[in-house]
C-alpha cells in the first residue's frame, strides 16, 4: 500500500464534495456555464465587505513594522484583543486576550483542538448529519468518531447523545447554524445539552468533557433568529470559527478558537497555543488576522443570501420536493423522493446537469444538500431543469 491505509479511506468518503465541483467545471467547459446548475460546493459568493478591502489597502500600502514576521503562536495582541472585546459585547461573557487563539481556518482549528484534548482511543461524538471532514479531524489525533443521529427536525437529542457518553468521550461536537440543514440549535436545547454533559462529568470527574462548536455560519442567519453561545451553558466549551463564510475570506484561512473564560482547566490555553505550532500552523496568517482586527465591526449582509434562499425555496416547493427552510447557513436539506439520495444525485447529474451532493456523504440518507450561495441567474435558470428532474425521477 502505498498511501496510509487511514487516508485511502478517507479519500473514498470526503473527496465526495469536490469530485462535484470538478464535474461541474467539466459540465460548464462542454455546455456552458449557463446549462450546469451546480449547487454543490458552500463557497461563498459575496465579495468581503467594504471594510476588509479598506483595511487590506491601508495595511498594504502603509505596513506597520514587522507586519510579516513571526507572532506569538496564538496570534497578534491586539487582534485578540480586539475579538475578546468583541465577543464580550456579543455574547456576555468576559472574554479576555487569552481565552482566545488564532487559527487557520475553522478546519484547522478544530485540529488544533484535538490535537491538544485527544489521548489515543477517545471519542468524539458528532451529530448527524454532520460535515463529512469530522471523522478525519478526530482519527488525525488518535481520536474516534461517534456519530449519534439529530431528531427528525435535525434538532438535537439528548436522548440519543446521553447513550453515546462513556467514559471514554472527550468531546462532544456540534455545528450550528449546521452545514448542511442550515438548522439553528436554540437555546433551550442548549441549555439541556449543557446540563447532560455537567451530569456525565460529574460522574467521571479524572475525564475532562468539553463542548466543541463549530460555528463558521454563526453571523449568517434569518428571520432574527438568534444564536447563543455555548459557554453560556456549559464551563469547558470551545467554540472555533472562522472569517471564511460571513466576511468572504474562505481563501485566506482565518478564524480563530476561544475558550469559554468559566474554563478553569488549568493549561488548556497553552496547549492550544503549542499544537497549532506543532501541527506546523505555526501561526495564523498575519496579514489577515489585521484584516480582520481593523474589520469585526463590519456589518454582516445576508439580504442577497436570504433573497436566493426564498428564490432556491419557491422552485423546490415548485418541484414538490419536501424541506424545511433553513434558519442560518446557505444549504437546503430537503428529502428525496422514494429515498434514494445516491440514485438521485447521479439521475439529476447525467440527465439534467444539476449537481447536488447526497445525504449520506453527510450521515443521513435520504437527503441531498444544495448550496444556495451562487449567483442569482444559476437558481433563476435551474428552476425547469428542476421541474422536470423530479417529475421524471418520480415516474421512474
Amino acid at each position: 500500500m502505498h498511501i496510509a491505509e487511514q487516508v485511502r479511506l478517507a479519500l473514498q468518503k470526503s473527496s465526495t464534495i469536490r469530485k462535484m465541483f470538478e464535474e461541474g467545471a467539466r459540465l460548464k467547459a462542454k455546455y456552458g456555464a449557463d446549462q450546469v446548475h451546480d449547487f454543490s460546493l458552500g463557497n461563498p459568493c459575496n465579495e468581503p465587505p467594504p471594510a476588509v478591502q479598506q483595511a487590506l489597502h491601508a495595511l498594504v500600502t502603509a505596513p506597520p513594522p514587522r507586519l510579516h514576521s513571526y507572532m506569538p503562536n496564538a496570534g497578534h495582541p491586539s487582534t485578540r484583543a480586539a475579538l475578546a472585546a468583541w465577543l464580550t459585547q456579543r455574547d456576555q461573557l468576559a472574554v479576555s486576550a487569552d481565552d482566545v487563539v488564532m487559527c487557520v481556518g475553522a478546519g484547522g482549528g478544530l485540529n488544533v483542538v484535538l490535537k491538544a484534548i485527544l489521548n489515543p482511543d477517545d471519542e468524539v461524538i458528532a451529530i448527524a448529519p454532520y460535515f463529512v471532514e469530522y471523522d478525519s479531524y478526530a482519527r488525525n489525533h488518535g481520536g474516534r468518531l461517534v456519530v449519534c443521529d439529530s431528531d427528525a427536525q435535525f434538532h438535537l437529542d439528548c436522548n440519543r447523545i446521553a447513550a453515546a457518553l462513556t467514559p471514554r468521550t472527550r468531546a462532544v461536537l456540534i455545528n450550528s447554524p449546521n452545514n448542511p440543514t442550515g438548522v439553528v440549535y436554540h437555546a433551550a436545547e442548549l441549555q439541556r445539552l449543557g446540563k447532560l454533559l455537567q451530569a456525565h462529568q460529574a460522574k467521571h470527574p479524572t475525564q475532562t468533557l468539553y463542548l466543541l462548536s463549530d460555528e463558521p455560519y454563526r453571523q449568517i442567519v434569518y428571520d432574527d433568529v438568534q444564536c447563543s453561545s455555548i459557554g453560556n451553558f456549559y464551563d469547558n466549551a470551545i467554540i472555533v470559527t472562522s472569517f471564511s463564510k460571513d466576511m468572504g475570506l474562505a481563501g485566506e484561512r482565518i478564524g480563530y478558537i476561544y475558550v469559554s473564560p468559566r474554563c478553569t482547566l488549568p493549561d488548556l490555553r497553552a496547549a492550544l497555543a503549542l499544537t497549532t505550532r506543532t501541527l506546523g500552523f505555526v501561526n495564523a496568517p498575519s496579514l489577515m488576522q489585521k484584516v480582520a482586527e481593523h474589520a469585526l465591526a463590519a456589518p454582516v449582509d445576508v439580504t442577497s443570501l436570504d433573497h436566493k434562499r426564498t428564490a432556491m425555496a419557491e422552485i423546490l416547493r415548485a418541484a414538490g420536493l419536501k424541506f424545511s427552510l433553513p434558519q442560518g447557513a446557505f444549504y437546503f436539506f430537503p428529502s428525496v423522493p422514494g429515498g434514494d439520495d445516491a440514485g438521485f444525485c447521479e439521475f439529476l447529474q447525467k440527465n439534467y446537469r444539476i449537481l447536488v451532493v447526497a445525504g449520506r456523504t453527510f450521515g443521513r440518507r435520504g437527503h441531498f444538500r444544495l448550496s444556495y450561495s451562487v449567483p442569482d441567474q444559476v437558481i433563476a435558470n435551474s428552476r425547469q431543469a428542476w421541474l422536470d428532474a423530479v417529475r421524471a425521477w418520480q415516474q421512474t
